[in-house]
């Protein structure tokens, strides 16, 4: 999930990783230091991970070139996703309510798209309906937005998705390798599988988390 590339052209062996609900700069320092490919700043007010756009744009001079920042949104006015394109150095945006297609690609950024899986939801369908996403971000159907550190059942992806994964999901250093094994994912994400508390990160996590994930992507397929 480099900035200088799409998501379509991520190896299946070597996932890429992205450390999302980054508030701090030394979090964001970790998660750099540790390999992350991608940090994920949330502009969703509810959530405990929430960066106002002043700290966004402090936090995304600490991000050094070729790691993606990804902004995160769940159902925002169109004027507020503008208004932090204008001010934070967005370089992919990754919706996670219920916004449709049209409302995704009106922002001329590369976007993925997240999917609250769940019995009887056709992901297939789901991602035809999203034709210009980079991907389709996969994670745990809960109450509210976001996975709430959930697994899901994995089983429940199709093969033949016909657009790369990005799982997320209840993910740590402890199971994104068997992860990573079963579901072949072109990319993770992981918020509070490497946190301390809600919103701050845990510098030992996130190291152990990236060295799981480069373990598991070098595993042959069957």
């Amino acid at each position: 999930m480099r900035a200088n590339r799409s998501i379509g052209a991520i190896s299946m062996e070597k996932p890429r990783i992205k450390i999302c609900g980054l508030t701090r700069p030394e979090d964001v320092q970790a998660a750099v230091d540790a390999g992350a490919d991608a940090i994920g700043l949330v502009f969703y007010p509810p959530s405990p991970r929430y960066v106002a756009l002043k700290t966004a744009a402090e936090l995304a001079r600490t991000v050094p070139p070729f790691v993606t920042i990804v902004g995160l949104f769940v159902n925002a006015a169109p004027e507020v996703v503008k208004e932090t394109l204008a001010a934070v150095p967005i370089h992919m945006l990754q919706f996670h309510g219920d916004e449709d297609e049209v409302y995704c690609r009106q922002f001329a950024r590369p976007y993925m798209k997240a999917a609250r899986v769940k019995p009887r939801l056709d992901l297939v369908q789901y991602a035809v309906g999203f034709p210009s996403a980079q991907a389709i971000l996969l994670d745990a159907f809960v109450e509210a937005y976001g996975g709430g550190g959930q697994v899901f059942d994995w089983t429940l992806i199709p093969p033949g998705l016909g657009k790369p994964i990005v799982l997320s999901g209840g993910l740590d250093a402890g199971n994104v390798g068997e992860a990573i094994v079963r579901v072949r994912p072109a990319a993770v994400d992981v918020s509070s599988g490497v946190e301390a508390s809600k919103g701050i990160k845990d510098a030992d996590k996130i190291r152990a988390f990236v060295t799981a994930v480069r373990a598991a992507g070098l595993m042959p397929t069957d």
